[in-house]
């Protein structure tokens, strides 16, 4: 595969945290650097909805929320009535292969949306810094657009390691 642009865009629509406490920069850079390691790795590639695919550009959106609106999207759409820590609206990976489209040579994955109330909440249960948290929930989300998913034991465990692997991506 050719040198592969990953575009995403992270929008905060949460105003109580405010630009001066998200380094949004910062976080699309690594989000950057996470995805371009998934895609190093031929195995996890094969794995995912990707295989068998050209495309020269992959973008998705993350909106970061509060509870409330998580918790809305969640019932509405996931018939979940509870909030949650992140919900992925994989397009590309969840459309029958049939009717996946490649525009020009770009590959849309779909939005990744995560609440920073429990993402702090759960940094502080699990001993983890809100970034750390937030990172491990953005990978998980883009593994989720990726078509990978954890119906089983097993693969919820290779999921959190193939998360594990993209997060600790970004210090190289």
């Amino acid at each position: 595969m050719n040198k592969t642009e990953i575009n995403i865009f992270i929008e905060n629509d949460y105003e109580s945290f405010s630009a001066e406490t998200l380094d949004m920069s910062k976080y699309t850079k690594d989000a950057v650097s996470m995805t371009n390691h998934f895609l190093s790795n031929s195995e996890w590639v094969k794995k995912s909805c990707l295989d068998g695919y050209e495309f020269k550009l992959l973008y998705f959106d993350v909106v970061f929320v509060n509870d409330e609106k998580i918790h809305e999207i969640n019932r509405d759409y996931r018939q979940k009535d509870r909030p949650t820590d992140v919900i992925s609206f994989a397009m590309f990976a969840d459309s029958p292969k049939e009717e996946r489209f490649i525009f020009d040579d770009e590959i849309n994955l779909g939005e990744i949306i995560i609440s920073l109330d429990t993402t702090a909440r759960q940094a502080k249960e699990n001993n983890k810094t809100f970034e750390q948290e937030l990172y491990f929930l953005l990978a998980h989300g883009t593994l989720h657009l990726l078509g990978y998913d954890h119906m089983t034991e097993e693969t919820l465990q290779e999921m959190w390691d193939i998360q594990n692997q993209m997060i600790a991506g970004i210090k190289e």
